[in-house]
C-alpha cells in the first residue's frame, strides 16, 4: 500500500508498488484529466505536480511517490480559474484539448518558479507535445498568465463548461425526413 496526498486528500493505493502513478490516478482515483499519451514520458500529456515539480506520471511508480503531495489538473482548479487555464482559454489556445491538462500543469510549475519567464524560457520549459501545433499562441498565453499571477493583468473568467443538452441539437422541421424532404 502506498500513501500519498492527492489534490489535498490523503489516499492509500492498494495497487502493486510498480504501478505507474498515471494509472493509480486515472483508474483508482478517477482523475481522468491526467491523460495517457505515449507511455514513455515524451509527450507530457500525463504531467502532474509532485511536491511542486512537474513530473510525467507515466514514468513514476507508486513506490516512488510514497508520502508526496500530488496535484492533478482537477486539483489545480476544477472551475478553470487558475491563471494558466484562464490565459489558455482567453488566447484560444486549446484545439483538440488532449494535451492541455499536461501543458497546463507544466506551465503552472514553470510560473511558480519564475512568474516572469522569457519566451525562450517558456519554449525550453514546456516540452510537451501538441499535435495540433498550438505553440505560437501558447507562449503568449503563458506570458499573460504570468502577468495575471503578478497582478499586472486581469483575465476574463472562463465560460461555464459544457452545453445544455436541450441546446446541443434541435430537430429542424425543414430538414426532418418525416416532414417529406
Amino acid at each position: 500500500m502506498t500513501r500519498l496526498t492527492v489534490n489535498n486528500e490523503a489516499v492509500e493505493y492498494r495497487m502493486a508498488p510498480d504501478t505507474p502513478l498515471l494509472w493509480a490516478l486515472r483508474d483508482a482515483s478517477n482523475l481522468t484529466g491526467t491523460k495517457y499519451g505515449c507511455g514513455t514520458g515524451s509527450c507530457g500529456a500525463c504531467t502532474v505536480d509532485i511536491d511542486g515539480k512537474a513530473v510525467r506520471s507515466c514514468q513514476v511508480a507508486l513506490r516512488d511517490v510514497e508520502g508526496t503531495f500530488v496535484t492533478t489538473i482537477e486539483g489545480l482548479s476544477r472551475e478553470r480559474a487558475h491563471p494558466v487555464q484562464l490565459a489558455l482559454i482567453a488566447g484560444n489556445v486549446p484545439q483538440c484539448g488532449y494535451c492541455i491538462p499536461g501543458i497546463t500543469m507544466m506551465a503552472a510549475a514553470l510560473l511558480k518558479r519564475d512568474p516572469m519567464p522569457s519566451d525562450e524560457a517558456i519554449r525550453a520549459g514546456i516540452t510537451n507535445i501538441c499535435r495540433c501545433g498550438i505553440y505560437p499562441r501558447l507562449v503568449e498565453a503563458i506570458q499573460r498568465a504570468g502577468r495575471a499571477i503578478r497582478g499586472d493583468e486581469r483575465l476574463p473568467a472562463a465560460p461555464r463548461p459544457g452545453i445544455d443538452p436541450a441546446e446541443a441539437a434541435r430537430r429542424v422541421p425543414a430538414l426532418d425526413p418525416a416532414a417529406g424532404r
